[in-house]
């Protein structure tokens, strides 16, 4: 008998069995071919990784900077290597300036004590050193010195970023100034011993009319690289027709196409036929009003003396106190314009100190004339204690103690700039330690109360 439920059944069995070994067949295919990805992602990250490591490889090798930043800042004891040459830290405050290039000029040439761009542009790592440290310290601070010869002449020219100080140490010269709008032209002459004054962006010019050497400490209120423009060179550099329709010579354009570039930078000028060029020299002294505006007679200012020396004073001073009334027209004048500098000179006598002190709102930068002393600086984790001689520049940044000593059988004689055109505000050692409570000293030091009477106080006034 044909069962035919039977063989429905059976049939069912069969498909049954049949579909189950169909899937386990496309597990295994869907398992190899997720293996594939698996292994195809796999070997692309170790092929990217290679190539990175070798990529960054490459880029350490090659990079000298990189690799001389990393050996700096290493502090580790088995990373510093033999010929690695460790600036001294008093290089920070001090610049021998004596070392450093002379850029010569027809007329004269100058030496300066500044920071740099171009790294390659220091003559040293102790030049370089000093100039981070003005830079590094927003010090609004550059200076330099300028020698021009006998009827040399600092030809006319302007800072878009710094005003400028100046003491002449040397010589006689003749001043111009040009004002704003108005064109007001301002000369006056100038001897050893006094100051010149030239605000950002006024046209200046500085002319020996003596017979020896003028020679000019200058301070600029920069600390990153001092952008000057001469005349001349802004001449040459305008389109003959735009100057020919701005200065409207007989001649035109024809006239202007007369006038050839100098081979040579120009900067401080002597011509060889300069007695063929000029034939009519004068040198006109403006009025009193203009002048020391621009000027201050610092050798014949008051003297302020201290146990251990003299200072003399070319600064603001509120309401002109102690001023006479030129010197007040002066002492305006920096207040009125922004960033300017206090200037002074500071005589130490034979075996006399500068007391220890620091400045509340001003860096203080100087040049020592004669000669020689000892200095020390205290800043926050550094200190250092050096010697200074002749031609050396030396930095205090604001807020740092400080003390100047003279160690020489002479005098010791310094040129000094502060970045105020306010008055300058001083703290002595003395005064902060006498000001604090015994109590607090003796908590400090971990000495008895009465061991601090020990100090004299001044009287009170």
């Amino acid at each position: 008998m044909d069962n035919h439920a039977f063989e429905m059944h059976g049939e069912s069995i069969q498909s049954s069995s049949k579909g189950n070994e169909w899937p386990k067949k496309e597990e295994r295919k869907n398992s190899w071919s997720l293996m594939k990805v698996f292994l195809v992602c796999l070997l692309a990250c170790v092929i990217t990784t290679v190539i990175g490591v070798l990529t960054l490889s490459l880029v350490y090798v090659n990079h000298a900077p990189f690799r001389g930043e990393t050996d700096v800042k290493d502090d580790g004891p088995s990373s510093p290597k033999p010929d690695d040459k460790k600036v001294d830290i008093k290089f920070q405050f001090l610049n021998q300036l004596g070392k450093s290039k002379i850029h010569k000029y027809p007329g004269g040439e100058i030496q300066w004590a500044r920071y740099r761009n171009d790294v390659n542009e220091y003559q040293s790592d102790e030049e370089m050193e000093f100039g981070k440290s003005i830079n590094n310290h927003r010090s609004k601070m550059t200076f330099g010195t300028l020698r021009i010869k006998s009827k040399g002449l600092r030809a006319p020219h302007w800072h878009f970023n710094a005003n400028e100080h100046g003491y002449l140490l040397q010589g006689t010269a003749w001043i111009g100034v040009i004002g704003a709008d108005d064109s007001v032209v301002t000369t006056y002459n100038v001897t050893a011993g006094q100051v010149i004054f030239f605000p950002r962006n006024t046209v200046h010019w500085v002319k020996n009319v003596g017979s020896e050497d003028c020679l000019f400490l200058l301070f600029f209120t920069t600390h990153e690289e001092l952008q000057t423009l001469d005349v001349d060179d802004a001449f040459f550099s305008t389109p003959e027709d735009i100057a020919a329709r701005a200065l409207k010579p007989q001649g035109g354009v024809n006239f202007i196409r007369t006038f050839k570039k100098q081979e040579e930078d120009q900067a401080i000028n002597l011509p060889p036929n300069l007695d063929e060029l000029v034939k009519n020299a004068t040198y006109v002294q403006s009025p009193d009003n203009l002048v020391w505006r621009y000027f201050y007679n610092l050798k014949g200012s008051a003297e302020y003396r201290f146990p251990g020396g003299v200072f003399q004073w070319a600064r603001y001073r509120i309401n002109g106190t102690g001023l006479n009334e030129t010197e007040k027209i002066f002492s305006e004048s920096l207040n009125k314009h922004e960033d300017t500098l206090t200037l002074a000179t500071l005589r130490i006598f034979s075996n006399g100190l500068g007391q220890p002190h620091f400045h509340f709102n001003a860096n203080e930068m100087g040049y020592v004339v004669s000669g020689c002393g000892q200095v020390g600086v205290i800043l926050s984790g550094v200190t250092s204690n050096f010697n200074i001689g002749i031609g050396d520049v030396i930095f205090f940044p604001v807020g740092t103690q400080h003390y100047i000593k003279s160690v020489c059988d002479e005098d010791l004689l310094l040129v000094l700039a502060y970045s105020t055109g306010n008055q300058l505000e001083t703290l002595r050692m003395k005064d902060y330690f006498h000001g604090t409570a015994d109590h607090i000293l003796a908590q400090l030091f971990f000495k008895e109360q009465a061991e601090f009477k020990k100090f004299p106080r001044a009287a009170k006034k």
